[in-house]
């Protein structure tokens, strides 16, 4: 590819909110590239939770294109800035983390990035290696570069400001050590979501040009939003698809999405050209493609990139039998159930759900059904007489039998 092709592909999806900012940086880009050498570019992933879902990928698919390009990607697992907490896309503090809550959550991180990232071609760095290296001094005299009212800009703070909640001191930390990450790696790119402008613009290329560096390129990308197609995607507003569930599973959330999102999806977490993306855009706009064509393909699309055509290809049979025609899958799990057993526990213990206060809200919605009968009584204990087929949903389902 040429530099200007190249530009175009990775420029794709970014969304700096400023088209100001946005030719800036596409200049600085292509000034890098024309050094012909191997540029190194990294992002960084705080391990706050166990689990990475499709929001995380879309800059790893950044990331793949770089590394599809020739140049150097550092995937960074931030268990020192996970301790702080960031507080780029909350309302209110995040609960601060132990360092062994950290440890856990990180330790498939880099195995579930592997599955869009080239695993020989990536460097996996941990930040605690120099952020916990730094004295006190060290941090006054990072804090030397930023002035307080560069936070209180930020939206988020200022949106608490104006209504009188506490922003706290060690809030501010996060944008410092997330910025002399990019200045201990002298990155000449950092890959991060809209969220992360602050974090990126402001303190790590102000950070590196305090320490003598040619500041790194920003590359932003949009927000991916929940299946609910307007929140942004997130475990805790259960809007989420998980990377490390099943083919089955996936195909059937990608398929649930709101018919509006299919753009920023194909956008965002897919590996089509932009040609193919503007193609799929124009024919859905003059109703050539149908939006349930439209969204089969994202749905094997996505499930392809994470469990290859086979599994693509189960996801979309599964959908098929389960979603459109009502069927029982043919793999249903058997799980012999204690009588008196609670029906909250049971789906907590089948991960039908992530914690009880999911179940049960599963069941006071309507969601879980014993031989297709609503069951909506939260105290509800299972005992099984007879062979039960438990629904959850539209696409988990388990058959019980007495133990």
């Amino acid at each position: 590819m040429t530099i200007e092709e190249q530009l175009d592909v990775l420029m794709q999806g970014t969304d700096y909110g400023d088209a100001q900012l946005a030719a800036s940086m596409r200049r600085e880009l292509k000034a890098k590239l024309e050094e012909g050498r191997p540029l190194r570019v990294y992002c960084g992933y705080d391990p706050t939770s166990t689990d990475l879902h499709l929001g995380h990928t879309i800059s790893m698919r950044k990331l793949r294109q770089f590394q599809d390009f020739g140049h150097e990607v550092t995937f960074l697992i931030g268990n020192y800035t996970a301790l702080v907490g960031d507080p780029s896309d909350k309302n209110k503090a995040r609960p601060i983390l132990t360092e062994e809550q950290v440890a856990k959550n990180g330790l498939t991180f880099a195995e579930q990035a592997f599955r869009i990232l080239d695993p020989e071609k990536t460097q996996v760095k941990y930040n605690k290696d120099w952020l916990s290296k730094l004295s006190l001094l060290d941090i006054i005299r990072l804090g030397q570069t930023f002035t307080v009212q560069q936070f209180l800009t930020r939206d988020n703070f200022a949106k608490r400001l104006d209504k009188g909640e506490p922003i706290y001191l060690h809030e501010t930390f996060y944008a410092i050590m997330q910025g002399y990450d990019a200045v201990a790696q002298e990155t000449d790119v950092q890959v991060g979501g809209r969220d992360q402008l602050f974090n990126i613009v402001v303190s790590g290329r102000k950070l590196q040009e305090s320490f003598g560096q040619k500041p790194q390129v920003a590359i932003i990308s949009g927000i991916l939003p929940g299946t609910d197609g307007i929140q942004r995607m997130s475990k805790s507003q259960g809007n989420h698809i998980p990377i490390a569930s099943n083919a089955e599973d996936m195909y059937g959330k990608v398929m649930s999405l709101p018919d509006s999102a299919m753009p920023t999806y194909y956008k965002l977490v897919t590996r089509f050209a932009p040609e193919e993306i503007a193609h799929v855009e124009a024919t859905l706009a003059d109703g050539s493609l149908h939006p349930r064509d439209g969204k089969m393909k994202l749905a094997f699309e996505i499930t392809e990139i994470f469990y290859g055509t086979e599994g693509a290809e189960a996801g979309a049979a599964h959908f098929k039998k389960v979603i459109q025609q009502g069927g029982l899958p043919d793999d249903m799990p058997e799980v012999a159930v204690e009588a008196g057993t609670p029906l909250v526990d049971l789906l907590t213990s089948l991960k039908f759900a992530s914690s009880k206060s999911e179940a049960r809200r599963s069941i006071q919605q309507g969601s879980v059904r014993f031989n297709n009968e609503k069951q909506t009584d939260i105290n509800l204990e299972v005992t099984v007489e007879d062979e039960i087929v438990m629904k959850v949903g539209k696409r988990k389902f388990a058959r019980l039998t007495p133990k």
